[in-house]
């Protein structure tokens, strides 16, 4: 059957169901690829969910959880009878399968891996948080020893599981399973078939700490443009590897996470319309309120300075102006700091250097704001003395934001905090309240007030 749109094959699909036909209800899933087969199938109710996946071949439900977010598999799971689980999960790869189970209940997690084929590829894998390296590989890969010919490696090949997610890198072990080197298939293939793996071999091996956070496998293998990343524990024993297509799952992760954190609210758990307005109401209500308090620096700002505004009435015409202009300065800043630390370009230790280089461009930006804000004043008809305070103030609160803006986020991340956090309306509202009190004192100084 040819493959079908997406809309068409969730309409048959139900109807299917509907007159209990799992004959051509597996016939339409079958025509799918993986992950479309994941969405038609999340689109169904609960009840018919639960019973077309036991009714389909293990494999192919297999797939489906393994595309599917998490904790929309992690609650088919639960429904599905326990039989069928253990059937499905015994056909998924291990790193997916222990990502599954350990979004469900511990006792049935435990029943599922007890009545498992191979439990031990997947019970070391439940040990290992789901954002570290250890959560993030596969037990599923080939170790060739040292001293093997090239012969008996591609034998060695030949004779592995066929449902391995990758052979284009194999990683070389001595006898107490150390990582020693790595070889390409290509090297395996092209070279004279007696020669040893320790002759060509690279023993340079990009390698990460099983404890790892998740984003530094990705940040190594986006460096080194790698297709597998092995994983070693404190002595250096190849425990694991992770693949570039579990990377590509973290990074939209991540970067959808970050965008959430840049518009100043909680990451949602669930995909945007599968999530209710009460959990999306609890994701964003903190923030916002703690948004409103800080904003309420302004206002007390203001108060300090209502002698002032009285008696020079055309200062708060340049209010929204100096504001607006001192929190875009900031965002900009933060976001491309956040950027930078997320690509690795920056670190901790670089905070001084990045510190300089964004009041350089403080310094040429609020120049260039400060000409334009002082003509701007003389054309509202302000006077001489109120459009260099004016001048005078943007330049400052620009420098001032650039400063900011690229030590927060340094900060935060010190703290171990996400450094998204900072940035958008938190950044914002920091440089308002800030922005104003600068504004206000050095017109102040300028008028005489």
């Amino acid at each position: 059957m040819d493959t079908l749109n997406l809309d068409e094959a969730l309409a048959r699909l139900r109807a299917a169901l509907e007159r209990d036909d799992l004959a051509d209800a597996r016939r339409v899933i079958e025509a799918l690829q993986p992950e479309d087969q994941a969405d038609v199938v999340s689109e169904l109710d609960d009840e018919d969910q639960v019973t077309l996946l036991p009714n389909l071949d293990p494999a192919d439900s297999a797939d489906i959880l393994e595309k599917m977010e998490n904790q929309d598999a992690a609650d088919l799971a639960d429904a599905l009878p326990h039989e069928a689980l253990i059937r499905i999960v015994d056909e998924m790869e291990s790193d997916e399968a222990a990502d599954l189970l350990g979004d469900i209940a511990p006792a049935q997690a435990e029943a599922v891996l007890s009545a498992m084929e191979d439990p031990e590829d997947v019970r070391p894998l439940l040990m290992h948080t789901d954002d570290s390296a250890g959560g993030l590989m596969t037990s599923e890969f080939l170790a060739l020893r040292r001293r093997m010919t090239a012969r008996e490696a591609i034998e060695a090949i030949r004779l592995w599981q066929p449902d391995a997610e990758e052979v284009y890198y194999l990683f070389v072990v001595d006898r107490e399973g150390v990582l020693v080197g790595v070889v390409s298939l290509r090297a395996l293939v092209v070279a004279d078939p007696t020669k040893r793996l320790e002759e060509i071999m690279d023993t340079a091996v990009i390698s990460v700490r099983v404890g790892a956070d998740q984003e530094e496998c990705a940040r190594l293998i986006s460096r080194y443009d790698l297709l597998a990343l092995p994983v070693v524990d404190a002595d250096g024993r190849l425990l694991g590897v992770v693949t570039v297509d579990d990377v590509v799952d973290v990074l939209v992760d991540e970067a959808t996470e970050d965008i959430q954190r840049l518009g100043g609210a909680q990451p949602l758990d669930r995909p945007y319309l599968d999530t209710s307005p009460f959990s999306v109401f609890g994701k964003r209500a903190g923030w916002l309120l703690l948004l409103f308090v800080t904003g309420s620096l302004t206002g007390s700002v203001l108060r300090h300075f209502e002698a002032q505004l009285e008696a020079v009435v055309a200062l708060a015409f340049f209010v929204p102006l100096l504001i607006g202009t001192g929190g875009n300065a900031g965002t900009q800043t933060t976001s491309t700091i956040i950027r930078a630390l997320g690509v690795g370009e920056v670190e901790l230790k670089d905070a001084l250097r990045a510190l300089r280089h964004e009041l350089v461009i403080g310094l040429l930006l609020g120049a260039a704001m400060a000409v334009v804000a002082y003509l701007r004043a003389l054309t509202w008809g302000s006077g001489q003395d109120l459009a260099l305070a004016v001048a005078v103030a943007i330049f400052v609160i620009v420098m001032w934001a650039n400063g900011l803006g690229s030590l927060l986020p340094l900060l935060a991340s010190r703290l171990k905090i996400d450094p998204a956090v900072v940035s958008g309306p938190v950044m914002s509202t920091l440089v308002d309240a800030t922005g104003l009190f600068i504004y206000l004192t050095i017109a102040t100084l300028f008028l005489g007030l």
